[in-house]
């Protein structure tokens, strides 16, 4: 049963509350005036009285104790974003802003963030549905009731829980159209509170939240450092499912590998942190391939680049190229071998006070070296890289900054990012490639079609770096070790 076969009771609404929407084809005609009594009545008290602060309380304290420093005398508007429909009545998993769940630790949709200007500072409010009435019948009658998606926490509750005081978000449209003095908003979530919001803020000033809240994210305390290996521990189980079912993924497709990859991502996690490229052999040179169709052959390889994203949105973001029989052959493995190499040369350069492109040009210049090395461009190797035609090959760049959003920290100043000086706490990825595509003659036959990625994430420390991913074996021989036993 849906809720579409429920309707609004026949007591009309007052003008201040919105009808309760009710499906077109709706089964029940409407509801009788005893059973909207019936209803209202005879419901246990479930408030929850004994709750404790979520585990990063006092980091999202700290991080809005930042965020008030940077724009004293200033009203902040951070919303959670909105349900977006996937197709008529059906909604996409709601997932929240990063800047919202970075600030708060809450993740349920149509909550707002509002920083209200103080002579201190700010005074923070947390605006969310409270739990839906059980007097007009929202509970049961509305899509978002509590009887068909499940129960929401009572403002009270959501005040114990993320240590803010919580209101009703229903009432804060109004109050932000009457509000007064320099307003931001993180725009692109919430149409509703911008609109409410549309005379009174500026684009450029908007981008100036934006970019601050993406730039705090650069060094992770110690809280998400904890939840990013809690991610790369899951992944690297949800790898080593899939070596384990090889034999079955040959005899269905790679939508197989992206199901087995998915179910650990479901019981440990929320869920993956991106779509999974799940790419057996020339699917491996697409880069972003995640149509997972295509067939599993022995004697091929699978490129798996998969991520599994924690209750607290913190991702991880790991590659490995398996050989699917479980044993490389020649040509792959000298392809994967110098992958490997590039990937070493990158991690080996990723230490505080270098810079940030130092790992990208470290293994750069491993490539470059093989393929002139293999007689596919001429050198010298200098040249190759000044003019960029290992790229043919390697295209994308080496890695980027990993945390809450794979890509974690895209809207930073470049000044802050690709130009900057690597700090302890940074994470990010490295991730060195060779694709050779199916139709490229301009390599000899028996390279076209392979392509390698290898991908781990790096915790920049005190004194070099941490491979929070090396639970998983690199190196081709201890590969093919590893597939081995799992197999067995």
């Amino acid at each position: 049963m849906t809720v579409a076969d429920e309707l609004t009771p026949e007591t009309p609404e007052t003008e201040s509350e919105e009808p309760i929407k009710q499906r077109k084809n709706g089964l029940y005609p409407g509801v009788s005036d005893e059973l909207a009594e019936s209803m209202k009545s005879g419901w246990a008290d479930t408030e929850l009285r004994d709750l404790e602060p979520i585990a990063q309380a006092a980091e999202t304290a700290a991080r809005r104790a930042a965020l008030s420093a940077r724009f004293p005398g200033e009203r902040l508007v951070i919303p959670a974003g909105n349900l977006k429909t996937r197709s008529n009545d059906t909604d996409y998993p709601f997932r929240a802003s990063v800047e919202y769940a970075y600030l708060t630790g809450n993740q349920t949709e149509d909550g707002v963030l509002v920083l209200e200007p103080n002579a201190e500072g700010h005074d923070a409010t947390i605006y969310l549905l409270p739990r839906s009435d059980r007097e007009n019948g929202e509970f049961w009658l509305s899509g978002q009731g509590e009887l068909w998606v499940g129960r929401r926490h009572s403002l009270t509750e959501a005040a114990k829980l993320y240590g803010i005081p919580a209101s009703d978000v229903r009432e804060l449209a109004d109050k932000l159209r009457e509000a007064t003095g320099p307003v931001r908003v993180v725009r692109g979530y919430d149409a509703g509170i911008e609109a409410a919001l549309t005379d009174k803020v500026t684009a450029e000033r908007d981008e100036e939240l934006r970019v601050f809240l993406s730039e705090a994210r650069l060094i992770k305390d110690e809280f998400e450092v904890g939840e990013l290996q809690k991610a790369v521990d899951s992944t690297v189980r949800g790898f080593e499912d899939v070596v384990k079912v090889l034999d079955k993924a040959e005899a269905t497709s790679e939508r197989y590998i992206e199901g087995t990859f998915f179910l650990r991502a479901r019981v440990e996690g929320n869920d993956v942190g991106y779509g999974t490229i799940a790419a057996a052999g020339p699917h491996a040179c697409t880069l972003h391939w995640v149509r997972n169709d295509g067939p599993v052959r022995s004697g091929d390889l699978l490129l798996l680049d998969a991520g599994v994203e924690t209750h607290t949105y913190y991702t991880a973001d790991v590659t490995r190229t398996l050989p699917i029989s479980g044993r490389f052959s020649e040509i792959q493995k000298k392809i994967y071998d110098a992958v490997y190499e590039a990937q070493e040369a990158g991690i080996a350069a990723v230490k505080p006070g270098g810079k940030y492109r130092d790992f990208h040009d470290a293994a750069q210049r491993v490539l470059a070296e093989k393929i002139v090395e293999w007689g596919l461009v001429e050198g010298p190797v200098e040249r190759v890289l000044e003019l960029g035609l290992q790229r043919r090959w390697t295209l994308h760049g080496t890695g980027h900054m990993l945390g809450m959003d794979v890509h974690d920290c895209a809207a930073a100043r470049t000044e802050t990012y690709v130009d900057a000086t690597l700090e302890p706490g940074m994470v990010l990825t490295v991730e060195p490639g060779l694709y050779f595509q199916a139709d490229d003659l301009a390599v000899p036959e028996e390279y076209r079609g392979i392509g390698v990625r290898i991908e781990d994430d790096i915790l920049v420390t005190e004194s070099g770096n941490r491979n929070l991913s090396d639970g998983l074996p690199r190196r081709s021989d201890e590969v093919e070790a590893w597939m081995a036993e799992l197999k067995h």
